[in-house]
């Protein structure tokens, strides 16, 4: 039988280590997304192939290698070349490195999926190459690539928890130390679990509020 009176004793750090949670998702993310963003805007700006090849590379090893080997790699790793970073700068870091190959191949495929007409439509009236970026090809971009956009954020919400490896306290740290105490791991697993699906819950119902938005906003324009 579940002992509410579990939730009590450890409600506090329970829901300090939700907040983290929550906030090392959401830094993570918004790094993860910008730095893929540019890299998808440089590959599809510059040509050199050095450059292609080095952000080609980056994205097969980061994709190619487990975020627990890359996070032991940055944090316990990272001071024999110098690099010394508590817990939770890493773990931001290693959220943002992870996710970025993946938010980069999304927006590369959706900037590769807007009309070559609507490309084509907008130098024929004198748009400069920015004002076509920034006007034609992100809003359509976003619209074809939100969805994918959503899904790899949910699948970051559930990244967070290797994060516990390296001493982060966040909700699967607070977790274990409530089953390490009190050996209450039916009651600790339903936190977890909960907490996961109405996190992840939230997150697709706002990514199909904006996905609605961004549709209804592209019609508009057209």
């Amino acid at each position: 039988m579940i002992d509410l009176s579990l939730f009590q004793q450890y409600g506090p750090a329970l829901l300090r280590g939700l907040g983290m949670t929550i906030f090392c998702w959401l830094v993570g993310t918004v790094f993860a997304m910008a730095l893929g963003f540019v890299m998808a805007l440089v590959q599809r700006s510059v040509k050199a192939w050095p450059v292609q090849w080095l952000l080609r590379a980056y994205v097969e090893f980061i994709r190619g290698t487990p975020f627990l080997v890359q996070l032991f790699v940055l944090y316990y790793g990272g001071p024999m070349l110098g690099l010394r970073l508590d817990a939770l700068p890493a773990g931001l870091l290693g959220l943002t490195i992870y996710g970025s190959p993946y938010f980069a191949e999304i927006f590369r495929a959706g900037l590769n999926a807007v009309p070559v007409g609507q490309i084509e439509a907008a130098r024929a009236m004198g748009f400069p190459p920015g004002a076509i970026m920034r006007r034609v090809m992100i809003p359509v971009m976003l619209v074809s690539a939100l969805p994918a956009l959503v899904n790899f954020s949910i699948i970051l919400t559930k990244e967070t928890v290797i994060l516990s490896m390296i001493t982060v306290p966040e909700i699967m740290f607070e977790t274990q130390t409530m089953m390490a105490e009190t050996f209450a791991f039916a009651e600790a697993t339903l936190v977890l679990a909960l907490f996961f699906w109405i996190f992840v819950e939230a997150i697709s119902r706002i990514g199909r509020r904006l996905e609605r938005r961004a549709t209804h906003y592209l019609l508009e324009r057209s």
